[in-house]
């Protein structure tokens, strides 16, 4: 009886993905169309809590961040939300027994972004990137893995070190937004108003060995229904960085990098001919 409403609210959260990220729709639409839905479901999700804490500057945002947890929490224990990407999130929980503690990893590091404006240790550094990034990894990956718990442990650290390079590079994509409008500054012990190449340098670095990392122990091994728009994601991601290494780190600050539509439809193409000689 609640069919046509769920399609609703999926179709909902494909729009949030569309709207808000040209790349993340085009890497999801590589996927198996049998878990588009729920990949789908999950960026709707983490994207409206995200919004929340960076973007609605005029509303009380510790308030729509409580009333947007209680929301979930209702949706989940009824099986149901007249919030469409509650609805729809809320399913996909359900039906790949997506663990509570993730959705309170990610809650907690997006509620830390209301208040708390630097991360001066590697400890906090590590629990907010966890929190905002690694678990969102691991929840696309209960659905990958579709109940098979073998695999999943195998692939979970790849998951989680995908998930932090994703997130490093938004970082450094960013660090003018973060810095001077949110004064926020994730990166522990590196002053950005003064960032130098050492310390630039360092951050790429990082973010390659989690690539690395990735590659070769998770994105390899995935099912076949989710390789190809995983491996399609990765290669933005790289372009990204390689686009970022290559600005100097006292103009780092002035310039947001993006990939332009032309140079999207490139990668895709690469990235198809490989898939399909199976040299991923």
């Amino acid at each position: 009886m609640k069919d046509l409403f769920d399609d609703v609210s999926d179709g909902c959260s494909k729009l949030v993905t569309q709207k808000y990220s040209t790349s993340f729709s085009l890497a999801v639409n590589m996927l198996s169309p049998k878990i588009r839905a729920d990949i789908y479901n999950i960026y709707g999700f983490v994207r409206f809590a995200d919004e929340i804490v960076d973007t609605f500057h005029d509303y009380n945002k510790a308030d729509l961040m409580a009333h947007f947890e209680k929301d979930y929490y209702a949706a989940k224990s009824q099986g149901i939300s007249l919030n469409p990407i509650l609805n729809s999130f809320q399913k996909t929980v359900s039906r790949y027994d997506i663990p509570d503690e993730m959705v309170q990893a990610f809650l907690k590091s997006m509620k830390a972004d209301l208040h708390k404006t630097e991360y001066t240790t590697k400890e906090e550094y590590d629990e907010y990137i966890y929190g905002s990034a690694d678990v969102v990894g691991l929840m696309c990956l209960k659905v990958f893995v579709n109940g098979d718990d073998k695999m999943y442990e195998d692939l979970k650290d790849a998951a989680m070190r995908l998930g932090s390079a994703f997130q490093k590079v938004n970082f450094l994509r960013d660090l003018k937004d973060d810095y001077e409008v949110l004064n926020r500054s994730y990166f522990p012990n590196i002053d950005l108003g003064k960032l130098d190449a050492a310390s630039k340098d360092l951050i790429i670095d990082e973010i390659e060995a989690d690539f690395e990392y990735a590659f070769s122990n998770g994105i390899l091994n995935l099912p076949t229904e989710a390789k190809f728009g995983v491996y399609m994601a990765y290669r933005y991601y790289r372009r990204l960085l390689k686009k970022l290494h290559k600005i100097p780190s006292e103009k780092i600050m002035d310039s947001r990098i993006r990939i332009s539509d032309p140079m999207k439809i490139n990668l895709l193409a690469r990235s198809y001919v490989k898939y399909k000689l199976n040299i991923i």
